[in-house]
């Protein structure tokens, strides 16, 4: 699955790092979010305004807080 989030580019969640993840659950099926582990990630602009353009990225979350972005 993957989880939509509100950064407007890869770049600026590269630099959040540290940071709690924001984020747009959009799955019918429950949360995709979780506080540790490995998330993919979606910035999707027809979903959230803030986004400027598509990417995609992994991000590491250890307790709640943004550890890696690939």
């Amino acid at each position: 699955m993957t989880l939509c989030v509100r950064y407007p580019s890869k770049k600026a969640l590269k630099e959040s790092v540290g940071q709690p993840l924001r984020y747009i659950e959009t799955s019918l099926f429950g949360n995709e979010y979780h506080a540790d582990g490995w998330l993919t990630v979606a910035g999707r602009p027809h979903i959230s305004p803030t986004v400027k353009r598509e990417f995609y990225a992994r991000v590491l979350m250890q307790d709640g807080k943004i550890a890696k972005v690939t």
